[in-house]
């Protein structure tokens, strides 16, 4: 008879007692309780979000060697969090270890015929003196979370995406190349460019990736200069099948970087290797670059990335909450996503906070404590009212599905909550009234006019419809 959860845990604990200190051992490892063994997966219980991070940052090697040699090579490991041990009816949930596979993003060694690193490292040799080539590795630095399978799709970004998936396909082979990716800040062109080169290396494995921030190259070079290898350093670049510069408009003023690149693009491009390029604004209004440059940014495709709209900014929460394994109420992801309407990076840092809040202090996650965090850490002014968030509450508010508002319907009540809506979109947004009539059904700035005087005699004459209004404003100033 196989052992239980709780043996296999005692089991581990005399492994990793004999491997740290005693006072590391009962700090983070006493309170630890095994909830469950399921299909070589053993499940424990921490008490908070920190104690879990603290485990995966400092003794994630030796959890895994550990699991491994009690459960065998599948074995793996899973965590159990209680979130407010006063709340009877709040279950514990559970945080999946990431399984990732690290191999997938290393790239094959490859030939060097010079020394990048001018003899200071012994590993290279310096050919002029030790003739031949050597193989070095070189580091992808692709992040494995940043792939396509975590990258949410949406009208904002969909050509970006499918032109990004087309490049992995086939390196140098389309006519997107270089890929120019362009957004503001937090919109999602870095893990974009990320999952470009993971898929690349999932599709062709021989091929040698490598993602470099635009500083990173700009030091690289300058230490170039310094150490008077800089033919090692244009060499070392050449060598790339698929080559990521992230925040390309860095290289703005700097003449002698943006020469060296001129040489790296061309001889990349002639040579059928792929480039992806990243930059906060389109080739157009790119000040500082040379104009050979900028006229080789224009050679392939330049795609943007918009704002999430709201469904979009909805479905990164949820996957971001489902692979940590973490539920949250419907009505808190909401207003999350009601409330941070620019900037993907700013709406997972909310959810980091309200996580952190609700895990550090033991707090029950409610729609209390996202308003309480967003306000205090978030944002410091007002919640932007948009006309999506307006729609949702006047459907809401009368029970009516999302889509009828903007529907053709003549029907008394959707005419009615269509025209609240709009009352309110003018009253609490900036939009123009043609914008408005737009969101509303595509009805013209005359339908909105209209629709606010309707509205505004209805209050004056009906008792029932000016509830209606007094309800609604409460519920949109939230």
């Amino acid at each position: 008879m196989g052992k239980n959860h709780i043996e296999i845990w005692e089991d581990c604990l005399k492994v990793i007692s004999d491997n740290i200190n005693y006072q590391s051992y009962k700090t983070w490892f006493t309170p630890i309780k095994p909830l469950k063994l399921e299909n070589s997966i053993l499940t424990i219980q921490v008490p908070s979000q920190f104690f879990y991070e603290w485990l995966e940052e400092h003794y994630i090697n030796l959890l895994k060697k550990t699991i491994k040699k009690e459960l065998g090579p599948n074995g793996r490991l899973e965590y159990s969090m209680v979130i407010d041990s006063a709340v009877n009816t709040n279950k514990p949930y559970t945080i999946k270890v990431p399984t990732t596979n690290k191999n997938a993003t290393k790239n094959p060694s490859v030939s060097m015929p010079i020394d990048i690193n001018n003899g200071s490292s012994k590993d290279i040799p310096n050919p002029f003196v030790i003739p031949g080539l050597k193989k070095i590795k070189v580091q992808s630095q692709l992040i494995d979370a940043y792939s396509f399978e975590n990258f949410i799709e949406g009208d904002c970004n969909r050509l970006a995406r499918s032109a990004g998936f087309a490049v992995a396909s086939k390196p140098g082979k389309t006519a997107f190349n270089p890929l120019l990716l362009y957004s503001n800040v937090g919109l999602g062109k870095t893990h974009l460019a990320h999952a470009i080169g993971i898929q690349s290396k999932i599709n062709f494995p021989e091929k040698t990736v490598l993602y470099v921030s635009t500083e990173q190259f700009l030091h690289q070079f300058i230490d170039s200069v310094r150490n008077n290898n800089q033919n090692d350093f244009v060499h070392f670049y050449k060598m790339i099948d698929v080559l990521i510069i992230d925040d390309i408009q860095f290289l703005s003023g700097k003449e002698k970087t943006q020469s060296i690149f001129f040489h790296i693009f061309n001889h990349l491009h002639q040579t059928g290797k792929q480039l992806i390029i990243t930059s906060d604004k389109p080739p157009v209004e790119m000040i500082g670059m040379e104009t050979r440059l900028l006229s080789r940014f224009k050679w392939g495709l330049a795609a943007d990335l918009q704002a999430p709209d709201l469904e979009t900014r909805i479905a990164i929460l949820h996957k971001r909450l489902y692979n940590d394994g973490i539920e949250m109420p419907p009505e808190v992801i909401e207003y999350l996503a009601y409330s941070i309407t620019t900037n993907v990076r700013e709406l997972e840092g909310a959810l980091i906070s309200i996580l952190a809040q609700s895990s550090l202090n033991k707090k029950a996650i409610t729609l209390d404590l996202a308003k309480q965090m967003i306000d205090k850490f978030v944002k410091n002014t007002s919640r932007e009212i948009s006309i999506d968030y307006i729609q949702k509450v006047v459907c809401d508010y009368f029970n009516l599905p999302l889509d009828l508002i903007n529907s053709k319907t003549r029907k008394r009540e959707i005419v009615q909550a269509r025209q609240l809506a709009m009352f309110f979109s003018k009253k609490h947004t900036k939009s123009s009234l043609a914008t408005i009539g737009l969101h509303c059904g595509n009805k013209d700035h005359a339908t909105v006019l209209h629709a606010c005087r309707t509205v505004n005699n209805l209050v004056e004459t009906d008792k029932q419809f000016r509830v209606y209004v007094e309800d609604l404003e409460k519920k949109i100033k939230i």
